[in-house]
């Protein structure tokens, strides 16, 4: 546990960003924060101080829109996220990707481990990676452990879409972004992702595009 003086910047740091009102800023790949890994929470920011800066995480995410944010992406370097997804898409989307609604809730130090071999690919972007959207080879079900924001213990495993969201808000904790996943060949732009690429799974753009799926 760092000492108060080790504390004082990290502190400083969020109060100026919570001192201005509406979302907070998303910093873009190439900013180091976005590379680092993030320090591990250990009560630097005080219950109310962080309730705020929860409550400010959630207003960004639902503003951007995405499914999640980390905290590393509103340049503060500490394992926190947020997830949620109301999930409004077809049936068949549904079905094909696993993705269901998940509440709004807070992920503190979280971290995952693969249950099982199953692998699945889908096209995934990224608030800090505005613009692109390629394919990610992931788990299909995860076992996520770690704490939410009131210091419960979580140790459950996620499946579907949520465990993708999981997986990519936790590998920005630890300097990664999804790129760093993702099939090279697969890199498209969000145009070309609504226009060519929007079926429930990518299949047909691996095969003109030239890359493997799982």
């Amino acid at each position: 546990m760092g000492t108060p003086d080790d504390r004082a910047p990290l502190v400083e740091r969020v109060e100026q960003l919570l001192a201005v009102e509406g979302p907070l800023t998303i910093v873009a790949a190439g900013d180091p924060v976005l590379r680092r890994g993030a320090e591990p929470y250990d009560g630097q920011l005080g219950p109310a101080l962080l309730a705020r800066f929860v409550a400010a995480l959630r207003v960004t995410m639902r503003a951007a829109p995405g499914v999640g944010l980390a905290a590393p992406q509103v340049g503060v370097g500490l394992r926190i996220a947020v997830i949620e997804d109301p999930a409004p898409v077809p049936e068949e989307v549904r079905l094909a990707r696993g993705r269901v609604p998940q509440p709004f809730r807070v992920l503190v130090n979280p971290a995952y481990e693969p249950v099982g071999a199953r692998r699945v690919g889908f096209f995934e972007g990224c608030l800090s990676v505005p613009g692109y959207q390629a394919v990610v080879a992931r788990p299909a079900e995860v076992r996520l452990t770690g704490r939410d924001e009131h210091g419960r213990a979580l140790d459950e495993v996620v499946g579907g879409w949520p465990a993708r969201i999981v997986q990519h808000e936790t590998d920005h904790l630890d300097g990664t972004l999804y790129l760093d996943r993702a099939e090279p060949r697969s890199l498209s732009s969000n145009r070309s992702a609504m226009e060519r690429w929007s079926q429930p799974t990518p299949e047909r753009a691996a095969r003109e595009l030239g890359f493997e799926l799982p």
